[in-house]
C-alpha cells in the first residue's frame, strides 16, 4: 500500500517507463511466451535502430517514440512503492521559501517590537494636551506639566452659551475632574498601535485630557442650567390701547437638548477656547403668529362700528370705544377668544338708558318696639352679564350689529328665609354704662349707636368695633372731646367711643362670644368695671370678637336714661359666670408737672392697682371656656402746667 500524501503537498505524478533495445539475435527466453519475445518492429537482420530510437514498449504494446508508459513488470528486483513519483525537490523549494518568509517577519516583528518598547515611557514629539505642549517628555515630566499648567484651568468657571443667553459653570460643582497621571499614562504606556510608532518617528497632535465625571453631580447641574440659558417663547396677544386694536407678535423660545448637554459639556471642557455652545432646540410658543394675525382682525372687526343693543324697550348704542373698554383676547388652549366683561357691558347699557333696572330689596333686620324684625327682600331686574356678553360677541363679529337681550329678575342678597335661619329671635346679654353729662361727648356716642345697631355677624365671623364705627371723623358724624393719649388727657374727634368699646366688649361678654381683642385703659374711671372694660384707637387698638356659635349676632345700641347700652340679640347658646379678685397693689396719685403748649391742668383721679377678672363659660352644662385676664392701672397723677 501507498501511504497517503497530502494533496496540496503531493507533486503532480510521473510515470517512469523502462526502455529496452531489441535485437534480432536475442531469443526469448524461456519465461517470455514466443508471441511476446518478438515484438512488432523492423525485419530480421536489419540493422539495429538506436536505442533512443526506439519505441518505448509497455507491456506487449509498443508506443510511439517520446511516449512513457508503464514498465512493464520486472520479476527479478524490488520496486519502491514510491517508484513513479517525481522527486521531492520542489516540494523542499517551497518550505525553504516559507521558512525565509517567516524568518523575515519575525525580525521586522522583533524591530518593530523593540522600536516601540524603546519610545515607551515618553511622549511623541510634537505632542499637546489641551494646547499644553507634553512633546518628548517622559511619563513624570508630562505629569508635572499638566498639572502645573492644565491644573489652575481646570478649576476655573466654564462659560456656556446657548444662543444670545450665556452663564457659567463651576467644574467642581459639576463633577468634572481633570486627571493629569491618567493623562500622561495614556501618551506613554506601551502600545503596539502603527499609529503611535508613528507619531513617535514623525510627530504627535493635540491631545484630548483625560476627565473623570460624576453623572449624577453634572445632569443635576444642567437642570440647573435651565433657568439661566432657556428662553420661554412669547406668546402673541392682542389688545386695546386707548380704543385700537393692536397685538404683540408670538416669538420661538428656546431649550436645552438635555441628553445632548452633558457629552457636549464634557467633551469641550479645556480643549475649548470661549465659551462652549451647548445645543438648543426651538420652542414654539401656544399663540403662535398665525393665530395671532387671526385675532387682531377679529379685534378690527368689532370696532369697525357701533352695537345696537336692545333691551327692555330700549335700544342703547354701545360705540367702539365702549366696546374696546369692555373686550379683551384671552388666550384659552392656545387660542385666542374675543371675550367681553358682560358687567361692564350691563353697565355701558344701563348708563345709556333711563329707568332700565330695578334693584332688588335686600332682607335687613330693623327694631320696632324695641324688637328685631325682618324688612325687604323684594326682587329686582336686571341684565344678564353672560347674555349680553354672548349677544355682543356676535354682534360685534359681523355685519349685522344688534344684540338683543331680555330682562331677568335678580334676586336680593340677603333673602328672608336667609336672616330667619339665623335664628335671631331673643335677647342673650345687654350692658349699660353711664354717660357723663358732656354734650359733644354724648353727641358721639348716640352716633356710634346709630352705627352699631343693626350690625349682623354671623357664624364664624369678627366683629371689628373701629370698622364698625368708621370713619371716625367730622365729616363721617363724630366731634371732639376729651380723650386719653399717650397717658395724657387731651381732645380728639371722637372723644368718648373708648365708653363704647367697654359696653359693647362687656354685652359680649355676657354672651360667652369669643374675645378676640381687647385692651383696658391706662387709667380706671369708676363708671367701668375695674378690669372688665376697654378704648379704642384708630390703627392702633381695637375690640374684636368671635361669633362662635351657630346663629346669628344681631348688633343693638342706644342712648337712654344716662346710660349708653349695648345688646346681643341671638339664640341663647353659653351660660356665663364671672368673677374678680379685687383690688391689689394700690397706689395713690400724686401731681406731676408738665410744660408746652398742649399742656392741660387736670385734677387728680383714681389710684392705681392690679385685678384680675375671670369668666367661666358653659355649653349645656359643660365648661367650655375657663379665661382670666389680669391688668394694672396707672395712677391718675394731678397735671400741673408750668
Amino acid at each position: 500500500m501507498i501511504p497517503p500524501v497530502a494533496p496540496w503537498t503531493r507533486p503532480e505524478p510521473v510515470v517512469r517507463t523502462s526502455i529496452r533495445p531489441t535485437p534480432a539475435t536475442d531469443a526469448p527466453t524461456a519465461a517470455t511466451p514466443a508471441s511476446a519475445a518478438t515484438p512488432a518492429g523492423p525485419a530480421q537482420g536489419a540493422p539495429a535502430q538506436p536505442a533512443a530510437a526506439s519505441s518505448p514498449v509497455v507491456g506487449s504494446v509498443a508506443l510511439p517514440p517520446g511516449t512513457f508508459g508503464p514498465v512493464p513488470p520486472d520479476e527479478s528486483r524490488q520496486e519502491s512503492p514510491f517508484e513513479g513519483f517525481e522527486e521531492d525537490a520542489p516540494r523542499r523549494g517551497w518550505v525553504r521559501g516559507l521558512l525565509w518568509t517567516g524568518v523575515g517577519v519575525l525580525v521586522l516583528g522583533g524591530l518593530y517590537t523593540g522600536a516601540q518598547w524603546f519610545f515607551s515611557d515618553k511622549v511623541p514629539s510634537g505632542t499637546s494636551v489641551a494646547g499644553v505642549d507634553v512633546g518628548g517628555l517622559t511619563r513624570t515630566a508630562a505629569q508635572e506639566r499638566l498639572e502645573a499648567e492644565l491644573g489652575p484651568r481646570a478649576a476655573e468657571p466654564v462659560t456656556l452659551a446657548a444662543g444670545e443667553a450665556s452663564t457659567t459653570l463651576d467644574p467642581a460643582t459639576a463633577g468634572l475632574t481633570f486627571d493629569a497621571a491618567a493623562t500622561a499614562e495614556e501618551l506613554t504606556a506601551f502600545s503596539m498601535s502603527p499609529a503611535r510608532l508613528w507619531q513617535h518617528l514623525f510627530g504627535g497632535q493635540d491631545e484630548a485630557p483625560v476627565v473623570t465625571v460624576d453623572d449624577a453631580a453634572l445632569d443635576a447641574q444642567v437642570e440647573t442650567l435651565r433657568g439661566s440659558l432657556e428662553i420661554a417663547p412669547v406668546d402673541g396677544t392682542v389688545q386695546f390701547v386707548d380704543g385700537a386694536p393692536t397685538s404683540t407678535p408670538a416669538a420661538d423660545g428656546s431649550a436645552l437638548v438635555a441628553d445632548e448637554v452633558p457629552g457636549v459639556i464634557t467633551s469641550s471642557w479645556l480643549v475649548t477656547e470661549g465659551p462652549v455652545e451647548l445645543p438648543t432646540e426651538p420652542v414654539e410658543p401656544a399663540i403662535t403668529q398665525d393665530e395671532t394675525d387671526a385675532a387682531l382682525a377679529q379685534a378690527q372687526k368689532v370696532v369697525s362700528a357701533p352695537v345696537v343693543v336692545s333691551v327692555g324697550g330700549q335700544s342703547p348704542e354701545l360705540p367702539p370705544e365702549a366696546l374696546a373698554a369692555a373686550a379683551s383676547f384671552p388666550a384659552t388652549d392656545g387660542v385666542l377668544s374675543l371675550t367681553f366683561d358682560g358687567a361692564a357691558l350691563v353697565q355701558a347699557v344701563v348708563d345709556r338708558t333711563n329707568d332700565l333696572l330695578t334693584a332688588a330689596d335686600d332682607a335687613h333686620f330693623v327694631f320696632r318696639d324695641g324688637a328685631p324684625v325682618i324688612e325687604g327682600g323684594a326682587p329686582g331686574t336686571t341684565i344678564d352679564p353672560e347674555a349680553i356678553a354672548a349677544a355682543v360677541t356676535t354682534a360685534a363679529s359681523g355685519d349685522e350689529r344688534t344684540a338683543t337681550v331680555e330682562l331677568v329678575e335678580s334676586d336680593p342678597e340677603q333673602s328672608v328665609a336667609a336672616l330667619e335661619a339665623l335664628g335671631v329671635t331673643e335677647k342673650v346679654a345687654e350692658f349699660s354704662t353711664p354717660v357723663p353729662n358732656v354734650p359733644v361727648r354724648t353727641a358721639n356716642l348716640r352716633r356710634g349707636a346709630e352705627k352699631v345697631t343693626g350690625t349682623l355677624v354671623k357664624p364664624g365671623e369678627t366683629f371689628s368695633l373701629v370698622d364698625t364705627l368708621s370713619p371716625i371723623t367730622i365729616e363721617g358724624g363724630y366731634f371732639a372731646a376729651g380723650i386719653v393719649e399717650s397717658g395724657r388727657h387731651t381732645e380728639g374727634v371722637g372723644g368718648g367711643l373708648s365708653q363704647m368699646a367697654t359696653t359693647t366688649y362687656n354685652a359680649a361678654f355676657f354672651a360667652g362670644l369669643e374675645d378676640v381683642e381687647h385692651r383696658p385703659h391706662s387709667y380706671w374711671f369708676d363708671r367701668y368695671p375695674a378690669g372688665r372694660e376697654a378704648t379704642i384707637f384708630v390703627g392702633s387698638i381695637d375690640m374684636k370678637f368671635k361669633n362662635d356659635t351657630p346663629y346669628g349676632v344681631l348688633m343693638q345700641s342706644w342712648v337712654g336714661g344716662g346710660q349708653l347700652h349695648v345688646a346681643i340679640w341671638s339664640t341663647k347658646y353659653y351660660d356665663v359666670e364671672t368673677s374678680s379678685s379685687g383690688k391689689s397693689n394700690v397706689v395713690q396719685p400724686t401731681t406731676v408737672t408738665h410744660s408746652g403748649a398742649d399742656c392741660a391742668p387736670t385734677p387728680a383721679g383714681s389710684p392705681g392697682f392690679s385685678i384680675t377678672n375671670y369668666r367661666k363659660v358653659y355649653l349645656e352644662g359643660e365648661l367650655v371656656k375657663d379665661e382670666s385676664y389680669r391688668w394694672t392701672y396707672k395712677p391718675d397723677n394731678a397735671v400741673v402746667c408750668e
